[in-house]
């Protein structure tokens, strides 16, 4: 679409509604202060970006604004965003919200009206109080920049391109003007491009200032619409009180997709972030002098395309940027120094420590910027014995040390810009210029002081690349050059024919700084990878429920994996409501034969619809999301060392290098509200949840196989080669180099034969069958094994003989079979030697990645539909035929279940990890292991569900199953009922009869969880198992036998299935005998364990099921101690009730024969289960009370078996005191009606005495007496007597003080009472003698713990004492070696001091000779002179004398 088209259309859509647009500021103010409690609600996160339902947007008012339903008000002239309006920084103050229309006069609006160039900087000067502002200006310039510097014309980076409105999505589309005030913004947010609802609705302050970035162009929007959805994405960052009021928000990263990683810049650490530097952006070179004229006519590129600048920029992988941001100092003086020193540094290069952005990091350079003059040649003249240049000084020389020329190159937009008023006020001058400011920013900073202070500043850091003719003076002396991206020639001639002034051009500014202050102004890098150069990508995402679209929420979770090459992984998960916060663990796997990098990016969703005042408040207390990478394998439970470790509030990332070789890493991640992780690699890998990772374990590992593959290869060269003896030695080498353990200490000849025997056993599995002789024979030829020759074949060359052409033969058929699957049969054969090697040794370096590889097999069970507070899931027995280790995991939709692993052969329960089995060596055994489940179903389960359980373990050995299926259905008998407590804290007894051999599972549980209970099974009064716990009891497994004997067939079945335990680790306590059966597994005779199965001597059983309350645990209280009360009320007059019924009916029989016994007992029967089921009746008319205490039994057998196992409630005792009293009674007529009316005879004599005696201390009180019985008390009353006190009073025991009456009588006379004395005396006696026996014990235990404590005091004053003299001499060593120290230090300095002194006194000494000896020859000097002097006036030679004062001064000389 041209310019002049576009141009027309914004005018006519804008001409439609300017009338319209005329409206009250007040009105739209209210209107937004509504709106802007739309942020107090949740709404869904912004959908993922789709072409074709931005192709389909309405964008005029005919349609509502999201979801194309007609709107409700058909009034409304502007779309209002349904979010609310934007959350500005607290330096900006919102007084009022307008439309284009309202602020732009005298043109058109229009979304885009300069498309070659724009000016962000010089109308926002009230704006860059605001951090936020100058990092989306600065980010916005730079991505600008980078984009525009390698692409021409259409291909270039354009910010309004992320605007939609009123067109479709196709490639340079130009959004136009929308009157209805409706956008679409195209920005990338956690993960994925995301489509951004915005309307054109602006924030001014109160001096009517615009709060929104906008450029030069007074009618252009994009500008402001982009920073509006850019500020939608900041306001979902979390920002702490006195920390930055844009979090961790990066515009380029929303812009561009880049993903960012943070690295923090450290003084120590200066050197690796050169190195880093110079590794990713270009090199800085010094340019020839040919090419140096041009250099400084032209502007500098971006990436140095020049010349003089590497061009590696193209093909860069990474964008560095770098930030920095005030230091906030506390107390410490150390760091107000430390902020100064910060502010200086800036400020030397033209940066405001008040103005924090992020600048772009473009190049580095170590060398100078203009190559240095050559110095003048010299004359050849000179270069003849060139002459030396000696400097005499009496000082030590050092070589003067040169810093290294190390610069990077930085480029922003504000530099030498003067920082702006931090608290958002606009200076007046600024404020009387009127609405908007067109004054640039881009001036020098004039500080007099600080250029009085550092007239020259450090010359490596002024340096600047020479400057174009239109360099300011300002740029000159500050050593900035302006930075400009590669544009059309046309671009100032299209500008200057839009604007009716020129424009200040949009360039960035650059600067060299040194390596030492860059550490000193910067503290953090962010470098931007492209992800488009990866090939292999994957993303996991989880968001809660409350912030997703309800098509989202309402739907299943999907999810695809590819694993091909250049592939793209995606899953998406939802977390539900309920949980605090979103967690996650995804597992990764990489499988590779050479070193691999991966770029690991983290996005966090931690705030979400909060308006201002609960965004701090949320702020405040929310955490950052946390993302942990560690090492993770099935088979241990060890935890790792983080791999690594990212710490986020927005979005950042981190690279990971692995070795060769397979890993495997557990990520686990943690949000408040959602999160996204993002995987780039060159190498392929795997990530996914965990069911697709296991299913990629279970083949080897790539050294594996090559490792393998080597060593089969080499065996097949060897076979094709067998007969040229020329070529064998070489082959044998490299075969022997092939499987030959690299681990040094690793014994070679063992080693040597497992590598025969491996050999022979891939050939075994190949064919199918055993080895012959001569093919052993042929095999051990070629693996050089000397064992299978005879004495007279070792002498003689195998290469050279007539069984080698046999043998080649041989194995030259035998051959192509191997290499029919030589991926098989090389691991298969590695497989060998590395089992059956030494244990623990490693032989190569692929055993490293054993640890990972895994196989599992599952066994899904359905769950019932119905809610149960227990069930039993799944029980089955496997069978372990070899060691191996086996992790047991369990998937299941309950959240309430728990594996018990029994060891059949013990009865022990194999140890749990926080409810969960722990992996396990299971060694094996002749029983198996039985592994059940049990659940708490509180909920009904989803239609369908399914319980799996997954054994995983090494490879293809794992535990099987002696069926095909496992069993799936059970039958539950169910008893409930309160407890009473007894005098034998007995809770229940159930006998349980079986027509056939059932395997049932018990389960019994109180309504007090912390009560100690004892659960029993017993055969004929003989205890079998007992398991003791509190609350809840399991006995896993138990065999009830019929009473006839078993057959073979059911001993077989018992074999097959048997087992018991104990609960949660107790001891089972078994009293029984077991015998030899017979395992119909592997038909072999083998002992069971005696708890295994119940003795089977005896073929009449008789089981019950006791549970009993130990230690007095169960405690009522008062309200339950009454209704345990009423229930024996119940229980009493039920059971008298059947009494008189009894007593009646015998009465009336008349005098009974011995038929009449004998049918009277079977009616006695029917009468006492009438009673009992009355009993239970009545009790079953109320409803169940389970806040009552109450207990519930649980009998678990087969579906298949549900009719051969009875169980009722033991009743056995008490039909045996009936049957005993109705003997009594057929015997005696009229017994049980007599007993009963004595009793209550009794009864009533002592209530009448009672009465009297209350009458009579009422009386003498002075009270009025009431009688209250007489003797004349009807029975009827009585009975109610009875009742009541029955009811009150618990029945008392006085059996003990009962004498049993004997045999026979016996006459009591003289000689009994003195034997019955005598017994007495004796007894007394023996008493005393025990006690004077116990308490002499005491007295020696007494004397004895004395005597202990006595010693142990000794002994500890003896320690005390010993240790207090090893201190002694320990300090006393140290003195003296102190002292000796000292000594030694102060005779050193003695010596030092006197041989100072010697050398003092023999200078002084040798200076004194030298004075005298100065003196005497000047003296003679000054005779001879004189004499000289003297014999010229006379005329005459000088005598003799004078030569001897010559002779005096060589004389001295000599002895000096």
């Amino acid at each position: 679409m041209s310019k002049a088209q576009t141009k027309k259309k914004e005018s006519s859509s804008s001409k439609g509604s300017s009338s319209g647009r005329q409206t009250d500021a007040a009105s739209l103010l209210a209107a937004s202060s509504e709106s802007l409690l739309a942020w107090k609600y949740k709404f869904p996160i912004w959908p993922e970006w789709n072409d074709a339902d931005v192709n389909k947007e309405k964008w005029d008012s005919s349609k509502g604004p999201e979801d194309g339903k007609t709107s409700k008000n058909h009034n409304v002239l502007f779309f209002e965003d349904q979010e609310g309006k934007i959350v500005l920084p607290s330096p900006l103050k919102v007084h009022s919200w307008k439309r284009p229309a309202e602020f732009i006069m005298g043109k058109d609006p229009s979304v885009v009206e300069n498309q070659m160039e724009f000016d962000l900087i010089s109308r926002n000067n009230h704006l860059m109080c605001s951090e936020l502002m100058r990092w989306i200006i600065s980010e916005v310039y730079i991505v600008w920049t980078l984009q525009n510097s390698s692409s021409k014309g259409e291909d270039a980076w354009k910010p309004w391109e992320h605007i939609y409105s009123l067109c479709k999505v196709m490639k340079d589309h130009v959004p136009l003007y929308n009157s209805f005030g409706k956008y679409l913004v195209r920005l990338h947010w956690m993960g994925c491009w995301r489509k951004i609802t915005i309307d054109d609705s602006m924030p001014f302050d109160e001096e009517d200032n615009l709060l929104l970035p906008a450029s030069t162009c007074q009618s252009e929007l994009w500008p402001m619409l982009l920073a509006k959805a850019l500020i939608k994405i900041a306001n979902t960052n979390v920002v702490s009180e006195g920390s930055r009021d844009m979090g961790q928000f990066l515009s380029i990263h929303s812009l561009t997709s880049w993903i960012p990683e943070v690295i923090p810049v450290k003084s120590l650490h200066v050197q690796k972030t050169w190195d880093f530097l110079r590794g990713t952006i270009p090199t800085f070179k010094p340019p020839d002098e040919s090419v140096l004229e041009t250099i400084l006519q032209t502007a500098y590129p971006t990436t140095g395309t020049d010349s003089g600048c590497e061009d590696t920029e193209s093909t860069s992988e990474m964008v560095v940027c770098a930030s920095y941001y005030p230091l906030k100092p506390h107390t410490s003086s150390f760091q107000f120094a430390q902020m100064a020193d910060h502010s200086e540094s800036l400020r030397q290069y033209g940066l405001s420590l008040l103005n924090t952005h992020v600048v772009l990091l473009t190049r580095t350079r170590a060398c100078a910027l203009v190559t240095p003059p050559k110095p003048p040649p010299e004359p050849r003249w000179k270069l003849i014995r060139p002459r030396k240049t000696v400097l005499v000084t009496d000082e030590p020389q050092k070589k003067p040390l040169s810093k290294p020329e190390q610069f990077i190159g930085v480029t922003s937009p504000f530099l030498s810009c003067e920082p702006q008023n931090s608290v958002g006020q606009i200076p007046d001058q600024e404020a009387n210029q009127g609405k908007h400011c067109y004054t640039s920013p881009l001036v020098s900073i004039a500080e007099s002081e600080e250029t009085e202070f550092k007239e020259c500043p450090e010359p490596d850091a002024r340096e600047c690349i020479p400057n174009s003719s239109n360099s300011t003076t300002a740029e000159k002396e500050s050593g900035i050059r302006p930075f400009l991206p590669d544009q059309p020639e046309t671009a100032s001639d299209v500008l200057a024919a839009d604007k009716p002034t020129a424009p200040v051009k949009p360039i960035l500014q650059e600067i060299w700084v040194d390596l030492d202050d860059f550490a000193k102004c910067f503290q953090t890098l962010f470098v931007f990878h492209k992800p488009q150069i990866y090939p292999h990508h994957a993303h996991q995402s989880q968001f809660k429920n409350t912030v997703l679209p309800k098509s989202v929420t309402g739907t299943s979770t999907s999810s695809t994996h590819s694993l091909t090459s250049g592939s793209l992984s995606t899953m998406s998960a939802v977390a539900s409501s309920e949980c605090s916060e979103v967690t996650g663990a995804h597992y990764f796997c990489v499988d590779s034969l050479q070193p691999s990098k991966f770029l690991i990016s983290f996005s966090a969703l931690l705030l979400w619809g909060e308006i201002t005042e609960e965004k701090k408040e949320r702020s405040s207390g929310c955490d950052r999301a946390l993302l942990i990478a560690q090492s993770y394998s099935w088979k241990s439970l060890e935890s790792q060392l983080p791999v690594f470790t990212i710490k986020t509030i927005s979005s950042t990332a981190t690279f990971l290098q692995l070795p060769p070789g397979r890993h495997v890493l557990c990520f686990y991640a943690k949000a408040a509200l959602g999160y996204h992780i993002h995987l780039c690699s060159i190498t392929p890998f795997i990530f996914a949840d965990e069911e697709t990772l296991m299913s990629n374990l279970k083949k080897q590992s790539a050294l594996f196989t090559e490792k393998a593959l080597s060593i089969l290869n080499a065996l097949s060269r060897l076979v094709a080669a067998f007969r040229r003896e020329q070529d064998q030695l070489a082959l044998r080498r490299s075969l022997e180099e092939a499987h030959r353990p690299q681990n040094a200490d690793a014994n070679l000849a063992q080693h040597y034969k497992v590598f025969n025997s491996a050999v022979q056993h891939m050939l075994c599995e190949t064919l199918g069958r055993k080895l012959s002789a001569e093919e052993q024979i042929a095999v051990a030829a070629l693996t050089a094994d000397s064992s299978h020759f005879t004495t007279d074949y070792k002498d003689v060359s195998p290469t050279s003989t007539q069984e080698n052409l046999s043998a080649s033969k041989i194995l030259s058929d035998m051959w192509p079979k191997v290499e029919a699957d030589v991926e098989k049969h090389a691991a298969l054969l590695l497989r060998y030697i590395i089992d059956h090697s030494e244990r623990n040794a490693e032989l190569y370096s692929c055993q490293q990645d054993e640890w990972s590889g895994i196989t599992f097999t599952d066994y899904a069970v359905p769950l019932q539909e119905k809610a149960s507070p227990w069930v039993l899931v799944f029980r089955e027995i496997f069978i372990v035929p070899e060691e191996m280790l086996v992790l047991p995991k369990v998937y299941s939709p309950i959240r309430n279940c728990l594996l018990h692993i029994i060891n059949n052969d013990t009865g022990e329960e194999l140890g749990m990890f926080f409810n969960k089995a722990a992996p396990h060596i299971y060694q094996p055994n002749k029983g198996g292991y039985t592994f059940l489940a049990e659940a708490v179903t509180l909920e009904s389960p989803p239609v369908g569900a399914k319980w799996r359980l997954r054994l995983v373990g090494s490879y293809n050995l794992l535990p099987k199953l002696p069926s095909e299926t496992p069993l799936e259905t059970f039958s539950m008998k169910e008893f409930q009922d309160y407890y009473i407590p007894n005098e034998k804290n007995l809770i229940c007894r159930y006998c349980v009869k079986v027509k056939s051999d059932v395997l049932g599972t018990i389960q019994f549980q109180t309504s007090k969880p912390d009560v100690t209970i004892r659960l029993s099974i017993l055969d004929r009064d003989e205890e079998v198992i007992s398991v003791t716990r509190r609350g809840h009891i399991l006995i896993p497994l138990f065999y009830f036998l019929a009473d006839e004997a078993p057959s073979s067939t059911d001993n077989t079945n018992l074999n097959q299935k048997a087992g018991s335990s104990q609960d949660m680790g107790n001891k089972v306590v078994d009293t029984s005998k077991g015998g030899d059966q017979e395992d119909g597994m592997a038909g072999q005779s083998h002992p069971l364990s005696s708890w295994l199965l119940p003795p089977t001597e005896t073929t009449d059983h008789q089981y019950v099921v006791q549970a009993e309350v130990l230690y007095r645990s169960w405690d009522l209280d008062e309200s339950q101690q009454a209704f345990v009360n009423m229930l024996r009320g119940m229980e009493t007059s039920e059971t008298r009730g059947f009494k008189l019924e009894n007593s009646e009916s015998s009465s009336a029989a008349g005098t009974p024969s011995v038929d009449g016994r004998k049918s009277n007992a079977p009616k006695a029967k029917e009468k006492g289960k009438s009673a009992a089921t009355s009993k239970s009746s009545s009790k079953l008319e109320t409803r169940f009370d389970l806040s009552k205490p109450n207990w519930t039994l649980r009998i678990v057998s087969e579906k298949s078996k549900v009719g051969s196992v009875e169980v009722m409630k033991d009743t056995e005792r008490i039909e045996q005191i009936q049957a005993m009293k109705k003997a009594w009674e057929t015997a005696e007529p009229g017994r049980s009606a007599k007993a009963a009316e004595s009793r209550l005879k009794f009864l009533n004599q002592v209530q009448h005495q009672a009465s009297e005696d209350t009458t009579t201390a009422l009386a003498e009180s002075g009270e009025p007496v009431h009688s209250r019985s007489d003797s004349g008390t009807p029975l009827s009353s009585s009975k109610q007597n009875l009742t009541s006190t029955s009811s009150t009073f618990s029945p008392m025991d006085y059996t003990p003080f009962i004498r049993k009456p004997e045999d026979s009588p016996v006459l009591m006379d003289s000689r009994m009472e003195k034997i019955q004395q005598r017994k007495r005396l004796e007894k007394i006696q023996s008493y005393r003698l025990v006690r004077e026996c116990v308490l002499e014990n005491q007295k020696k235990q007494s004397v004895t713990r004395k005597e202990l404590i006595n010693y142990q005091l000794e002994m500890y004053e003896n320690m005390q004492a010993a240790l207090w003299e090893h201190c002694k001499k320990f300090h006393d060593a140290c003195e003296a070696f102190n002292c000796r120290q000292m000594a030694a230090l102060k005779k050193e300095e003695e010596e030092r001091q006197a041989l100072e002194r010697q050398l003092l006194e023999r200078q002084e000494l040798e200076r004194q000779e030298l004075e005298r000896q100065a003196l005497e020859r000047q003296a003679m000097e000054r005779q001879a002179l004189e004499e000289a002097q003297q014999a010229v006036q006379e005329k005459r030679p000088p005598s003799p004398v004078n030569k001897e004062p010559n002779k005096r001064s060589k004389s001295a000389g000599k002895k000096k």
